[in-house]
């Protein structure tokens, strides 16, 4: 790493953490459920709106169907979070729906589960901000020219702020989601109250467009179901909890699943009081498809006479549990990719942590491929949840359908007849969660491939034959390394071959590390494709006395690599039971004055071009020849001694 770009590093990320600084973390259910409930809350501010989105296609006619809408969007939460409770006392030990599909239905569709996450956790990303900056586009209109822009900056504030190894305190993201959930409780209590009173509340929106078209009880029907299907995506965020058991303090499986049972009460309730108001106060869609500000900022305005005071807090903790759920993805996926990297899914630098103790490549994928998806959709969330669905219901479809099967092994081998009954429960209620989730998959992969679902299949797909590719790989290197049984076969001689241009210090250098390695035989190289030069090194290397043979290859063609492999080859031809080391210089350059040592002067890094190209070609060559290792003894260029390569240590 060079000089600057280690400053750069230190810059933007900071010093180094030393591995004993991190520290494991455990809640209690009070600070435990405001704190994950940030995934699920978080829905509530672009949930519903999707619902009256997709109806307001039809005008009052389709917006006529939204409290019906939102109810069924409602059950299928209800099966979701009844069949999650069960999850998380199944596998007190968290691992999520990796592991639970992993576990039941092996690693094929483990894999699945796995490229389905990848997407839901960028989506969670890119669908959070998006709804954030139209969340702070409702008290700052000008914002609305820039929005994919604004949120491509702010993800990657956060992504520089997960870089730094920082982390938003309990305490903050507690109060930040309780005063979301505070807000919009107050928003729909009251407007019930005031509407029940007898106030005539309506909202500020546009008045539905003129639509000359007649539409049958087959597309209203066909419109609802995608309304449907938008407006489930209330649904996510439930399935963090299956990744965070160990958060909570022992019991930890009883304890989550009464954390589910709050939070995904609270989150029902909030969605379809937020419905139904929205329906009575005539919230409604503009021509173009987008509500005219976000649902959440017209209820404000309705049922608080649009006063300032009531909307910026709102819309403030609205935007900020948007943005904490965005960075609850920032904490999680880098820990997901870390596991599926040490599962051979991904590459394995992934499972490394970074300077700050933090998984610094996958924050990287996570924020660069987040940012795509915003700016290629305008800065929309509308245009996103199409995508966000898919991965979302494919991991939970595969993750409930698990959880039935291993309700029934549980069953085969259980005989207490209190478990046994549990059992049945859990499995009906795994049963019932996969049927509601495949029908929200099935509806939008008829509905919603035309406006983008094919990106999302696509991802997917990707995902999972990368994945596949990667783990076959991963075994087929496995099993060629694995060390054999009885004792390995060692080489039965050792030669040493170092390459010379010129008689200099560089040279000097290989050959003393050379002769360091005490190899059986040693042989100094050179390429005569111009006679004078050979003369001329001929005579330096006898009159010098270099007590190593020197070697002068000829070369009609003035070729320098060829020759040299041919003869490398050649040697292990006649012994293959040989190893051959070749010794090649490298210069190394543009690392400036350095702190503690004398230098001549500083080589910029861009001379770099005018060294080494010969290294590199035969390193090229040779890296492929059984039985032969290639070594680059370097020299700092700018450097005022040559420090003695070995020194005698006194006995």
């Amino acid at each position: 790493m060079t000089r600057s770009w280690a400053v750069l590093k230190r810059l933007l990320v900071g010093e180094p953490f030393a591995s004993g600084r991190g520290s494991s973390l455990v809640l209690s259910k009070r600070y435990a459920i405001p704190l994950l409930a940030v995934n699920p809350i978080s829905s509530i501010a672009y949930a519903p709106e999707q619902v009256f989105l997709v109806l307001g296609a039809a005008g009052a006619a389709g917006l006529a169907f939204s409290p019906w809408t939102g109810l069924a969007v409602a059950a299928v939460m209800v099966a979701v979070i009844a069949s999650y409770r069960y999850t998380v006392q199944a596998y007190p030990g968290g691992g999520g729906d990796y592991r639970v599909v992993t576990a039941n239905f092996g690693p094929g569709a483990g894999r699945l589960a796995a490229a389905a996450l990848v997407l839901d956790y960028i989506l969670t990303v890119a669908v959070s901000v998006a709804a954030a900056v139209a969340a702070l586009g409702a008290l700052l209109p000008g914002l609305h020219p820039w929005r994919e822009w604004i949120a491509a900056a702010a993800i990657a504030v956060l992504a520089a702020f997960n870089l730094r190894g920082l982390r938003v305190s309990g305490r903050v993201a507690a109060g930040v989601t309780i005063a979301f959930v505070a807000g919009t409780t107050a928003i729909v209590l009251t407007g019930l109250v005031r509407l029940a009173a007898g106030d005539d509340l309506a909202a500020p929106s546009p008045a539905p467009a003129a639509d000359a078209r007649e539409w049958t009880s087959a597309a209203l029907f066909l419109l609802c179901a995608r309304a449907f299907a938008a407006g489930s995506v209330a649904v996510t965020g439930v399935e963090t909890f299956t990744t965070r058991v160990r958060f909570f303090r022992p019991p930890r499986g009883r304890n989550a699943a009464a954390a589910i049972t709050t939070v995904g009460a609270a989150t029902v309730a909030l969605f379809t009081g937020t419905v139904v108001l929205a329906f009575l106060t005539g919230a409604r869609t503009s021509a173009a498809g987008v509500l005219q500000y976000p649902l959440i900022a017209q209820l404000a305005d309705t049922v608080f006479g649009g006063s300032p005071a009531a909307r910026w807090p709102v819309m403030l903790a609205t935007a900020g549990v948007l943005l904490l759920a965005a960075n609850t993805a920032f904490v999680g996926f880098p820990q997901l990719a870390s596991v599926f990297a040490e599962d051979s899914l991904l590459p394995r630098q992934l499972h490394k942590r970074g300077d700050r103790l933090v998984y610094s490549n996958g924050i990287l994928i996570l924020a660069v491929a987040a940012a795509i998806l915003v700016v290629l959709s305008g800065g929309g969330a509308y245009e996103l949840i199409g995508l966000y669905v898919v991965g979302v219901f494919l991991s939970m479809v595969l993750s409930h359908a698990a959880m039935a099967r291993h309700w029934r092994r549980v069953l085969d081998v259980e005989r207490d007849p209190g478990r046994r009954s549990r059992a049945r429960r859990a499995r009906a209620t795994a049963a019932a969660a996969v049927l509601a989730c495949a029908v929200v998959l099935v509806i939008v992969a008829f509905t919603a491939v035309g406006r983008g679902g094919w990106i999302a299949v696509l991802i997917i797909g990707g995902c999972y034959l990368l994945m596949r590719s990667i783990a076959k790989h991963y075994e087929a290197v496995r099993d060629e390394i694995e060390l054999p049984r009885g004792k390995p076969q060692l080489p039965s001689r050792s030669h040493a071959i170092v390459l010379a241009s010129s008689v200099n210090l560089p040279l000097m250098r290989m050959l003393s590390y050379a002769k360091a390695t005490r190899p059986d035989t040693i042989t100094a190289l050179t390429v005569n494709v111009d006679a004078a030069a050979s003369r001329r090194l001929v005579a330096e290397w006898d009159r010098r006395r270099i007590g190593v043979p020197l070697t002068v290859l000829d070369s009609p063609y003035r070729e320098i690599t060829g020759p040299i492999a041919e003869y490398v080859k050649a040697r292990r031809r006649d012994a293959p039971r040989d190893v051959v080391t070749v010794y090649l210089p490298e210069y190394v350059v543009g690392l400036g004055p350095q702190k503690g040592r004398l230098a001549r002067g500083y080589y910029n890094w861009s001379t770099s071009l005018l060294h080494n190209q010969t290294t590199k070609a035969l390193r090229r060559q040779l890296k492929y020849e059984p039985g032969v290792m290639v070594c680059t003894v370097p020299w700092i260029l700018g450097e005022s001694t040559e420090p003695p390569p070995l020194r005698r240590i006194a006995k």
